[in-house]
C-alpha cells in the first residue's frame, strides 16, 4: 500500500532468530499519525504483541529498534534512534535511547523500525542491506568488547554491538553504537540472551519529504537559534553536560554518598569545567547535530569519549571519589565492557553503604575507588561478588537487606540527580514508566534550579508540568531527536539573568501555573491548533511528514505514547506501590531540622493520577483510552 506522509523509510523489518526468517511487520499510515516513530512506535508494538508474564531473558520478549521521522532528514540533533523491550532489570517495558549511526543507516537500507524476537542456538550477528537479511557466525565475535567488535566486523555499515556484560547477562548492559550508548535498562542484556552480538545496516535508500523547501528553511532557523542559546550554544559545547554539575552542588541536587546527601565537598574537582581545562582534546557531536556537546579525552596516547554528566556525578561524589582521570577511566572501561554507568554508579554506590552499616562485606568502601577496574570486569563476567552487583540494587537488596537506601525506582537505578533538592523531580522517578529515568520523568529538576530557580520545595504546580513535560518530551523523541535542543523552549535571557526582577517573578509564579498548565494536559489536543516559536519540532514534522502537527498534536501524540508503556506495564505486573521512591528519599530529610526536604510522594502523587485520569490504583481510566484512541 502506497505511503501518504514523508519522513518515512515505509517499512518494518521483523527478523526471528530461532527460524532465522525475517518478514515484512505491518505499520499504517494510521499507525504513523497516531504513534509517529521512536518510542511510542515501539510502545505500540510491544503492546500488541507481549503476553503476560513475559520475562526480560526469554526468547519471546521482543527487541524493538525504532527511528522517527525526523532522523535522516538533517534535522537538528535527529540521528537518534530508540530500543524498547522487556527489561531483565525492572520486568517492565523500557526504553533506551542512543545517538550513533545505526538508526540513519537502518532508514537508508528501507526500515523504519526492526523487530527482533526467538533466540539463535549459537552467536550470530545480522547483516541487514536494502536486499537481504544474512546471518553471521559470531563466535569469533563473542568475547570481544563494544569497540573490537565495531572494528572486527569493519566496513561503512552502522552497528549496534554488545560487549561482555551483555553476553554474560549483566542485567544494566547496554547497547552501543560507534561511542554512543543505548545504555538503560539492560537493552545489551536482551540481545545477549537471544545470542545476538551485533546487528549492522547499510543501504542508499532515499527518504522523500513532504516540503524539502519549507523543511530547510526551518531547519535553518533552528540552528541559528540553537547556536544563539546560552545553553546549546556555549555551555554545552564548551563544558558538555557536566556543566550542570556545579548548579546541582548549588542547589543540592548532587547525589552524593549513595544519596545520603545532596552535596559533594570535592565537587569542582569533578566539575565539566574542570574537565574542560585539563582533559579536553576536542568536542564532537553526533550526526546532524550543531551542538557537539560530547568530550574527546586521551588516555595512554589513546583518544577516546569522555564522561558526562551522570557517569562523573554517580562514580564522582556518589562514591566520594574526587579523581576526574580514574572517572575517565572508569567511564571508557564500563564502555567497552558494555555496560550502563548510571546503575554501575549506583550498584557501587549502595554495595559501599551496606558495607559501612555491617550488611554485606564485599571491600568496598566510599572514597576508596582504586579497586573499582577490577571490580567491573567481574561484573561484566559474573565473577565473584559481580555476579551479585551484576543483577542490579534491587536484588541485591532483596538478599543483603537496605531496601530503604536502595536507589532504585521499579528496579532501575536513580540518575544523578537528588531528588530531595528537587521534590517534582521525585514524583518524575517515582511515574516514569521505565524506572528512575530523569529524561522519562519530565526532568522537572531544569525549572528546579538547574535552569529556572523555582522553589524546589514547593508542591503546587508540581504534578502538573511533570505531566506535561512527560508527554512532550515523549513526542519530541517519538520524532528522532534528542532532548538538549529543548532548552530553546526556555528563553535564554531569561536564565542568564535569574536576578533580574521578571527572571524573579516568573520563579515566584510557576508554582501558581497548575491552572494555566491543566488545560494543555486535560483538554484534547484539538483545543490548541498552534506553534510555539521556541518549539520547533511541529512545523518541522509538518513539512517533513505532510501530517497536520500542532502542539496540541504533538503533547496528544506524547501522552498516547506514555499511556501506552503504563497499560503494558500494568500487564506485566506494575501496580500503584510501584510508583515510589526509596524511603530515604521520602522520609529522612536532606537537611536536618528542614522537614520540607524530602520528597511529599503520596500528595503529588495523588494530583498527578487525577490531572492523568488514572484511577486511585494508577489505572489510566476507559475514558482516558478511549480519549486517546488506544485499543
Amino acid at each position: 500500500m502506497e505511503m501518504k506522509y514523508g519522513g518515512y523509510a515505509g517499512k518494518v523489518l521483523k527478523i526471528d532468530l530461532t527460524s532465522r526468517e525475517s518478514s515484512d511487520y505491518p505499520w499504517t499510515d494510521d499507525d504513523r499519525a497516531h504513534y509517529l516513530g521512536g518510542k511510542i512506535m515501539a510502545a505500540k508494538i510491544l503492546y500488541d504483541n507481549i503476553k503476560e508474564g513475559t520475562d526480560g531473558f526469554s526468547p519471546e520478549n521482543m527487541l524493538v529498534v525504532s527511528t522517527g521521522p525526523l532522523s535522516g532528514t538533517n534535522a537538528p540533533a535527529s540521528s537518534r534512534f530508540n530500543i524498547s523491550a522487556v527489561s531483565p532489570l525492572t520486568g517492565l517495558c523500557a526504553s533506551s535511547n542512543c545517538g550513533g549511526n545505526f538508526g540513519l543507516k537502518l532508514k537508508r537500507a528501507g526500515y523504519d523500525a526492526l523487530i527482533i524476537t526467538g533466540k539463535s542456538e549459537t552467536p550470530v550477528w545480522v547483516e541487514i542491506t536494502e536486499d537481504a537479511v544474512q546471518f553471521h557466525d559470531a563466535d569469533d565475535l563473542w568475547g570481544k568488547t563494544t569497540s573490537q567488535t565495531q572494528e572486527a566486523i569493519g566496513g561503512k555499515s552502522g552497528k549496534i554491538v554488545i560487549g561482555p556484560a551483555g553476553e554474560n547477562l549483566v542485567r544494566y548492559a547496554g547497547v552501543f553504537s560507534e561511542e554512543r550508548t543505548a545504555g538503560r535498562a539492560g537493552m545489551g542484556a536482551v540481545m545477549g540472551a537471544k545470542n545476538l552480538k551485533a546487528v549492522t545496516a547499510i543501504g542508499d535508500h532515499k527518504l522523500e519529504v513532504h516540503d524539502r523547501k519549507r523543511m530547510k528553511k526551518i531547519y535553518k532557523k533552528w540552528i541559528k537559534r540553537l547556536q544563539q542559546h546560552p545553553f546549546t550554544g556555549d555551555s554545552l559545547p564548551k563544558y558538555g553536560s557536566s556543566f550542570l554539575l556545579r548548579r546541582m552542588q548549588q542547589h543540592k541536587m548532587l547525589a552524593t554518598r549513595n544519596f545520603s546527601k545532596g552535596q559533594f565537598e570535592d565537587y569542582d574537582m569533578i566539575a565539566g569545567q574542570t574537565l574542560a581545562e585539563k582533559h579536553l582534546i576536542k568536542n564532537f557531536g553526533c550526526i546532524t547535530c550543531p551542538v557537539h556537546c560530547g568530550r574527546v579525552v586521551e588516555i595512554d596516547g589513546k583518544r577516546v569519549k569522555g564522561p558526562e554528566l551522570e557517569t562523573i556525578a554517580l562514580l564522582g561524589a556518589n562514591l566520594e571519589n574526587n579523581d576526574l582521570e580514574q572517572i575517565i577511566r572508569l567511564n571508557y572501561l564500563l564502555d567497552e565492557l558494555g555496560m550502563d554507568t548510571i546503575s554501575a554508579g549506583n550498584i557501587i554506590g549502595f554495595a559501599m553503604e551496606l558495607q559501612e552499616k555491617g550488611l554485606w562485606d564485599c571491600g568496598l568502601h566510599f572514597g576508596n575507588t582504586e579497586n573499582l577496574f577490577q571490580v567491573f570486569e567481574d561484573i561484566a563476567h559474573r565473577r565473584g561478588i559481580g555476579d551479585l552487583l551484576a543483577d542490579g540494587t534491587r536484588r541485591l537488596a532483596e538478599k543483603f537487606g537496605g531496601e530503604d537506601f536502595s536507589m532504585n525506582v521499579k528496579g532501575l537505578e536513580l540518575a544523578a540527580y537528588e531528588p530531595r533538592g528537587a521534590v517534582g523531580q521525585g514524583l518524575g522517578y517515582a511515574t516514569a514508566n521505565r524506572g528512575a529515568c530523569h529524561l522519562n520523568a519530565g526532568y522537572l529538576v531544569f525549572t528546579e534550579g538547574l535552569g529556572f530557580h523555582m522553589n524546589p520545595y514547593a508542591t503546587g504546580a508540581k504534578a502538573a508540568l511533570t505531566v506535561m513535560n512527560q508527554n512532550l518530551m515523549e513526542g519530541v523523541s517519538a520524532a528522532g531527536c534528542c532532548m538538549f535542543p529543548l532548552f530553546l523552549f526556555y528563553p535564554g535571557w531569561l536564565l542568564s539573568h535569574q536576578h533580574n526582577p521578571i527572571a524573579k517573578l516568573v520563579n515566584a509564579v510557576l508554582p501558581l501555573a497548575a491552572p494555566f498548565v491543566n488545560p494543555l494536559n486535560m483538554l484534547p489536543g484539538k483545543f490548541f491548533p498552534f506553534h510555539l516559536p521556541d518549539l520547533p519540532y511541529t512545523k518541522a514534522l509538518a513539512a517533513v511528514t505532510g501530517m497536520k502537527m500542532n502542539v496540541g498534536m504533538l503533547k496528544e501524540i506524547g501522552e498516547r505514547g506514555f499511556t501506552t508503556e503504563r497499560l503494558l506495564n500494568i500487564r506485566l505486573g506494575l501496580t500503584v506501590d510501584d510508583d515510589t521512591l526509596p524511603k530515604r528519599l521520602m522520609d529522612e530529610p536532606q537537611i536536618p531540622g528542614n522537614d520540607k526536604s524530602r520528597v511529599p510522594l503520596q500528595a503529588l502523587k495523588k494530583t498527578y493520577y487525577k490531572i492523568r485520569k488514572w484511577d486511585d490504583n494508577g489505572v489510566p481510566t476507559e475514558e482516558k483510552k478511549k480519549a486517546l484512541n488506544i485499543k
